[in-house]
């Protein structure tokens, strides 16, 4: 009998293990060894298992990479003086030569990834574990999977200036549900196009055109392409928060962008015009959360959630007083010419800001702004 008891215990614990096994993701079973071909990193983010996704806006592509970066550690506050020089001097170049396109912190990891053109167009990606210690990040004979965006902006399209339209084929990017969430824009009528992929990486795009009333400029929009979003649960649902040049503040229901299909935003508030939204993240602190902005004219925005779950209108009126404010309420926060962001855990977050003194600086800090 107890052998019985103990066979069928056995069989128990390996049905439970097969399951368990059966359902669990081998998010890196289409990857591949090779180099992937990256001619431009316009945005970047991370995935599970330490994986880092760059958005190529040359090639209308996204680039999933195996970083080994696993090692669960804390994050730590890290402070680095002159970052674009430290960056240039490890390339040997001059500070003027390098551009950071986007930030994102490992969440596992906690380690910080930059993303550089240099002045010839030469996409890198650099690591920054501490403040003494940045790292290249090779792009050669990885594992890595791809997959092309479809309807992209077309590689010579311009606009009315007479500038280039293909930087924006890729403009954000973000994961979340085990889907790359891209925003940029197509080459169809109505150009704003937001795409949920599912990963790893299948043949699928489920991709939606976006419209959006646009207070500063008043009138309804659908040619200008998200420049920073986020996912946040608002009232209880999944909601894509996202913002645009000069400055509306939008939210998409997540359930409405499941299909190859047209799309109207909830613009929730008028942020100021004269301004471009740089990067968005959204932070935790005890049971509230809050919306952090970083603006290309402004200082560092902070918007509570709660303020977006009581706000049930829509601004369908234009905001004529130039750089006039509207909609949900928000709180100036004592930093400006902060360019890059991103959390790293639950307590703190990462920006690069330009200071008085002209430094371009790196460093963390606490949640104690919320």
């Amino acid at each position: 009998m107890k052998r019985y008891y103990a066979f069928m215990m056995m069989f128990i614990l390996s049905s439970m293990a097969f399951a368990i096994n059966k359902d669990k993701v081998n998010y890196t079973e289409d990857f591949i060894l090779g180099t992937p071909e990256i001619q431009s990193i316009n945005a970047i983010t991370f995935g599970p298992e330490g994986i880092l996704f760059l958005g190529d806006s040359k090639t209308a592509s996204i680039i999933a990479l195996e970083t080994n970066d696993t090692k669960p550690q804390e994050g730590k506050a890290v402070a680095v003086k002159k970052i674009d020089e430290k960056i240039a001097n490890a390339l040997g170049l001059d500070k003027d030569e390098i551009n950071i396109q986007d930030l994102a912190v490992n969440p596992i990891s906690k380690h910080i990834y930059l993303a550089i053109h240099t002045a010839d167009g030469t996409p890198l990606v650099l690591k920054v574990e501490d403040e003494n210690t940045i790292k290249s990040v090779s792009l050669k004979e990885i594992k890595y999977s791809t997959i092309s965006l479809n309807d992209a902006i077309a590689a010579d399209a311009k606009d009315r200036r007479g500038r280039s339209q293909r930087v924006w084929a890729v403009s954000d990017l973000s994961f979340f549900n085990d889907k790359v969430m891209v925003s940029g824009l197509s080459n169809k009528e109505f150009s704003s196009t937001f795409r949920s992929i599912n990963f790893p990486f299948k043949k699928k795009q489920v991709q939606t055109s976006l419209e959006i009333y646009h207070a500063a400029h008043g009138r309804y929009e659908t040619y200008a392409p998200i420049k920073t979003f986020a996912a946040a649960n608002i009232n209880g649902k999944n909601h894509l928060v996202a913002s645009y040049t000069c400055t509306p503040l939008v939210i998409f229901p997540m359930d409405a962008l499941k299909g190859n299909s047209h799309v109207k935003g909830r613009t929730v508030a008028e942020l100021g015009n004269w301004n471009t939204p740089l990067d968005m993240i959204v932070m935790e602190k005890g049971d509230d959360s809050y919306l952090l902005l970083a603006n290309s004219s402004r200082a560092l925005m902070k918007i509570k959630f709660s303020d977006l779950d009581n706000y049930s209108g829509s601004l369908t009126e234009p905001v004529t007083e130039r750089s006039g404010i509207a909609g949900v309420d928000f709180i100036n926060l004592p930093f400006v010419n902060v360019q890059q962001l991103d959390k790293m855990g639950d307590d703190k977050f990462v920006v690069i800001q330009r200071k008085g003194n002209g430094d371009l600086d790196l460093w963390t800090e606490s949640n104690r702004w919320l």
